[in-house]
């Protein structure tokens, strides 16, 4: 306990009631969770097996259990139970699920045994076998249905009486299948817990009997199943302590509601503004951003870090110069602060904007002792390098079969995405042939006549149409410039209805067309720099990967520059951080400007804020290409929520590149 401050002792001995613990970021709330278990364990003699903890990752229990197994005896830590929402649901599941009319031998099905039942019903209900609609606005919706525990006739919203009426038969076509065929999602692990409890109170008493103390980590991520859930377990002794901050509830996307954390009533309420983590320069920025929002609990940050340094901001004529510039001051740093890689951190908005830094680190030359080396370690964090990204990937097979028609796996992977009928039967006509002669895979493609008896006709329709479009392509990309082209080609083949289809939630879709959008832009920038053949630039990304690769040794040795969204560096803290790209439209993203949730925008900006610890630099450019085109770009609006005297704005042309 003497290692905890004042608010922090009362977070740990109010164990009594409802408590709704406020951590800011970097307070310690960790600590404050498994020192209030420990006190109720060791001073309040209470049954470790009546506490439960729900946490949001597995990782995050694991390291809850492992902190907890230091403060008392390991065996009494073991019968705490600590474990994710769906985890806790499918114990009670595997215990009384035969009160629902399942066998407790049920099946989990994942995303894609779920898409082919899917599929199935939606086959059934139009009668039709063929030309079946997209599934990704039902299952949008059913997953919403989901997390607001609403019943099939309750779900609506599309915009169409008779859309949501189809999804609303399909809903209750699932629950019916799954049902017949004992099968779960794990969306369903939820709402089927939560309609136990509900209908069957004798199990529901003896889970509130069990679970005297609940705590739940990071409550501003739940949403309205998993409030309804912690309502149930706690209704007799009303013994909840949530843990969170409504200033980081940046996952409304996914369904997170931040109304259980603001409207968290009749409760105790403990504020943890201490922040052990940042310079008081940095919170003082980041309460003045974050204080710009209405909806939020009256909090503010403070340390005794230190004032530390001024944030420095700059503008940077276009992309490539701001990446050169922030990697520039990456190397420096190093050197003259004697720190890591590790320690440097570039947090964007949108995953597409890593690119330019991937390429800026591949080729940075930089000093080490006497040795002058090329290339500077790096890991994209939570995510794929830039042309590992599977919709990069795809458009780049179609610029080597353009190149090459004789590059049989790229191919392959294009010859039916997005898909134009050649199934997985006439492929496999086609390519035996083309094994047992020997012969290149487009040799056979051109005279796939020959084949017309041995494969259906729309696959054949489609072999005609892809011959045609890579003849076409290859006259386009040789009459016009190059990123010219790729736009053209990304229209004929519908590549962004392909990823409308293929992808269910709108957050991924959007980045998946960014990455679309930033990949034509790559081609631009090849030919803003000289490069005029599709051949040289084909043959240059290989190249760019072999290092990228040679990389990945490297990372293994654990100290790499770290490359992350804001979402994905939630919970995580680096001693220097790079913000960059902080332009409207990228953050706030454009997005969020049309469906009114500039909020949560700002609250993904004051996260990303306070993940640097000693240093923080904003960067942006004055103008940005967008599907190879140049287009003009205005400082964010939150960077004028920042009070002048905490920001040192810096040249361009004085930031030290080397």
């Amino acid at each position: 306990m003497s290692q905890l401050n004042p608010e922090q002792q009362e977070a740990v001995h109010t164990t009594e009631g409802r408590v709704l613990i406020l951590a800011g970021a970097g307070s310690g709330k960790t600590r404050v969770l498994i020192s209030r278990m420990a006190y109720l364990v060791k001073e309040r003699g209470v049954d470790p097996s009546s506490l439960l903890g729900l946490t949001f990752t597995n990782k995050a229990a694991l390291e809850m259990r492992q902190r907890i197994a230091k403060m008392i005896p390991q065996e009494q830590a073991k019968t705490i139970t600590l474990c994710t929402f769906h985890s806790f649901c499918m114990h009670v599941l595997r215990q009384d699920i035969q009160h629902m009319g399942f066998t407790q031998r049920f099946s989990l099905y994942d995303e894609h045994d779920m898409k082919r039942l899917l599929t199935s019903i939606t086959k059934d209900l139009l009668e039709c076998e063929k030309n079946i609609p997209s599934l990704s606005s039902v299952q949008t919706m059913l997953s919403k249905a989901n997390s607001d525990g609403l019943e099939p006739d309750e779900i609506g919203g599309s915009g169409s009486k008779g859309h949501d009426q189809f999804v609303q038969e399909v809903h209750k076509r699932l629950k019916e299948s799954l049902r017949a065929y004992n099968a779960l999602d794990f969306d369903s692990l939820l709402t089927l817990t939560v309609e136990l409890f509900e209908k069957h109170p004798e199990v529901l008493e003896r889970y509130q009997n069990r679970f005297r103390y609940v705590m739940i980590d990071e409550y501003q991520d739940t949403n309205n199943i998993q409030y309804r859930l912690a309502a149930l377990l706690t209704k007799g002794h009303q013994n909840l302590c949530v843990v969170g901050d409504d200033d980081q509830s940046i996952y409304g996307w996914r369904g997170a509601n931040i109304r259980n954390i603001l409207d968290f009533s009749n409760a105790k309420l403990i504020k943890l503004e201490q922040n052990y983590r940042s310079t008081s320069t940095i919170l003082n920025a980041a309460n003045q951003v974050i204080s710009h929002n209405r909806d939020r609990h009256n909090k503010s940050l403070w340390s005794q870090v230190g004032d530390g340094d001024p944030i420095e901001v700059f503008h940077a004529p276009n992309e490539r110069d701001e990446a050169e510039a922030v990697i520039g001051r990456i190397a420096k740093l190093k050197q003259k602060w004697g720190l890591r890689w590790k320690d440097f951190a570039i947090l964007y908005r949108s995953n597409a904007l890593s690119r330019q830094f991937e390429l800026a680190l591949m080729k940075h030359t930089w000093q080490n002792g006497e040795r002058f080396l090329i290339g500077i370690p790096y890991q994209v964090y939570g995510g794929l390098e830039f042309y590992e990204r599977k919709e990069v990937k795809d458009l780049f097979a179609y610029l080597r079969v353009i190149v090459n028609p004789s590059d049989q796996e790229a191919l392959l992977r294009i010859i039916n995405q997005p898909r134009r009928g050649i199934g997985e039967q006439a492929l496999d006509v086609l390519t035996s042939y083309n094994r047992r002669n020997k012969i290149p895979l487009w040799e056979v493609l051109l005279k796939s006549e020959e084949f017309q008896d041995r494969i259906n006709q729309r696959a054949y329709n489609g072999i005609c149409n892809f011959i045609a479009l890579i003849e076409k392509a290859k006259e386009r990309f040789a009459a016009d410039s190059l990123h010219d082209s790729l736009r053209w080609l990304i229209e004929q083949i519908n590549f962004k209805k392909a990823i409308d289809d293929e992808v269910k939630s709108q957050k991924m879709r959007d980045f998946k067309w960014e990455n679309v959008q930033e990949f034509v832009s790559s081609l631009a920038d090849f030919e803003e720099q000289g490069g005029k053949d599709l051949q040289e630039y084909v043959t240059s990304i290989p190249l760019d990967n072999e290092w990228a690769a040679r990389n990945k040794k490297k990372k293994q040795r654990d100290d790499a520059v770290n490359l992350m969204t804001f979402h994905s560096s939630k919970g995580l803290e680096f001693p220097v951080c790079f913000l960059v790209g902080m332009e409207d439209h990228l953050i706030p993203h454009e997005r969020s400007l049309k469906e009114g949730t500039i909020e949560e925008e700002r609250r993904l900006m004051y996260v990303a804020m306070t993940r640097a610890m000693r240093y923080l630099c904003i960067s942006m450019a004055k103008q940005r290409k967008k599907m190879g085109r140049d287009i003009a770009c205005r400082p964010s609006r939150f960077l004028f929520e920042i009070p002048k005297e905490l920001i040192n704005p810096v040249r361009f042309d004085n930031i030290e590149l080397r």
